[in-house]
């Protein structure tokens, strides 16, 4: 009887202990920063915007231990997935992409004590930091490179929908180009769509029948199927917001990078150290580390090149 009576008693501070542990880690996921983020319409896996913000949430997830979750807003239905993500409880929602505004702006009125974060548009909304790239200044480096090199005077510029942040990638490669190479053309040619590849692979190669010994595409999972024709062609390309090299290993020189991953990850190591979004707009370009250049590869640039390169990158 002695003995059964101390079984209960010691099963009983098991229990407790087992109560209290439970508790506590419960207590540790409550506290955990958590984000939620809307990827643009193309999805993930485009190589580009999308997984480059994919990839600084990965990061902090290992590195700073939070959480997060997304959704891919192929039927464009923006508002409704960011409103999934508020009813999971995350500490701040990412909108990527001027198509998220119009969402983040009715959901940040209607949900004044949530942190949003919207990439690549600015909104007026105390609770909402706009994070935005001097994407000209990426793709003028771009534009000195395709310059210095083409060797039939001829380069093209794809872009996806012929919007603000696009426009920006085009004005700076073409000012790139021209710096360089008074006497080259740049094809200019949107294709109205971030989502079709099969379209950046028709524009690529109607640009080569053009003489375009060079590409850059800014236009999405359309600017892969640029990349990919490039290759085909046998001319050489650029990426766009991520290292794009691995899509088309003979044709991509070097990508013009927007490091969002970095930027992301920022935001969530401020959240995780206890501050708070101030809900302003933060400007990234050469200066600041926002934009900057994947290795060259394929082609060696000159001494002198290289100088004109490493100036305008202020090193």
């Amino acid at each position: 009887m002695k003995k059964h009576w101390v079984g209960l008693f010691i099963l009983g501070i098991l229990l407790l202990a087992g109560c209290a542990e439970h508790e506590a880690q419960s207590e540790d996921t409550d506290n955990e920063i958590s984000a939620g983020l809307l990827v643009t319409e193309s999805g993930l896996g485009d190589d580009s915007f999308s997984d480059s913000a994919f990839k600084g949430l990965e990061q902090a997830r290992d590195e700073l231990g939070i959480t997060f979750d997304y959704r891919e807003p192929f039927d464009k239905k923006y508002k409704k997935h960011m409103k999934d993500l508020i009813n999971q409880g995350h500490d701040v929602i990412i909108g990527l992409g001027y198509n998220s505004q119009a969402a983040i702006d009715e959901l940040a009125q209607e949900y004044p004590k949530q942190q949003f974060v919207l990439i690549d548009a600015v909104s007026e909304f105390d609770n909402v930091t706009s994070i935005t790239f001097k994407e000209d200044e990426g793709s003028y480096l771009i534009g000195l490179i395709a310059g210095m090199r083409t060797e039939s005077d001829v380069v093209g510029f794809i872009g996806g929908e012929r919007i603000p942040v696009v426009e920006r990638f085009e004005t700076g490669f073409a000012k790139g180009v021209k710096k360089v190479n008074p006497d080259a053309e740049v094809l200019v040619q949107y294709a109205e769509t971030f989502d079709d590849d099969a379209k950046g692979a028709e524009i690529t190669e109607a640009m080569v029948e053009k003489g375009a010994d060079f590409v850059f595409p800014a236009a999405g999972f359309t600017g892969i199927g640029a990349l990919k024709e490039a290759q085909n062609q046998g001319i050489y390309a650029f990426g766009v917001d991520s290292d794009q090299f691995f899509v088309a290993e003979k044709a991509v020189v070097t990508s013009m990078l927007k490091y969002l991953d970095v930027a992301l990850y920022d935001v969530m190591e401020q959240l995780v150290n206890g501050e708070q979004l101030e809900g302003s707009q933060i400007t990234l370009g050469v200066k600041e580390k926002g934009v900057g250049l994947a290795p060259i590869r394929l082609i060696d640039l000159t001494d002198k090149q290289q100088a004109i390169l490493d100036k305008e990158m202020g090193q």
